[in-house]
């Protein structure tokens, strides 16, 4: 299944920005400078929308501008009107579960307490791909949501950018639908 559409989660904002929870929305910000183009203001699907095109593949790109825990409005909204099924979106998000600098390929699965993907589930369904770019875990058990709100250290973000532009090289696959063969280079 080819990926026709790349969410990048985050919230919306410049006191929210650089946080850890909008490592996805960092991503999709490369692909954006990567392929020469621009986000542009879309209304009607609540986010910044762009296009991209690789060997002929077409690609739309998402971050939605509601806040986390509505990016299911969002990805319904492109995702029913450019009619792409659920199986063809990837959605790149913070994950605490891996340290700064590991991300991981998966297709499905749980929400793992992230509001962004329990509201994107609720929307559609969870047979969407993640990208899960990690950002690591608080020492305070219960400071999650201080946590991924706040800044990473400067060296956490150097890491979770070089994860991100590691990524790059399989956005191609991707579109193509060769899944597998990006998983084995991201992984390997």
């Amino acid at each position: 299944m080819p990926i026709n559409l790349i969410v990048g989660l985050g919230n919306p904002g410049q006191e929210y920005e650089s946080t850890r929870h909008n490592a996805g929305a960092w991503l999709v910000e490369r692909l954006v400078h990567q392929y020469k183009t621009d986000l542009r203001l879309e209304p009607k699907f609540k986010g910044l929308t762009a296009t991209i095109l690789d060997h002929g593949n077409e690609c739309k790109l998402l971050v939605p501008t509601t806040y986390m825990n509505n990016s299911g409005i969002a990805v319904r909204a492109i995702a029913h009107f450019y009619k792409i099924p659920i199986e063809n979106i990837l959605v790149a998000h913070d994950e605490l579960d891996f340290a700064p600098g590991v991300i991981r390929l998966k297709q499905g699965g749980g929400a793992n307490g992230h509001n962004g993907l329990t509201s994107i589930i609720e929307h559609l369904n969870n047979t969407f791909y993640r990208l899960r770019i990690g950002i690591d875990r608080p020492e305070n058990k219960d400071g999650f949501s201080d946590y991924v709100l706040s800044n990473p250290s400067r060296s956490d973000q150097k890491l979770i950018a070089t994860a991100i532009d590691q990524t790059l090289p399989i956005i191609p696959l991707l579109l193509e639908g060769d899944v597998a063969q990006a998983m084995q280079i991201l992984h390997g």
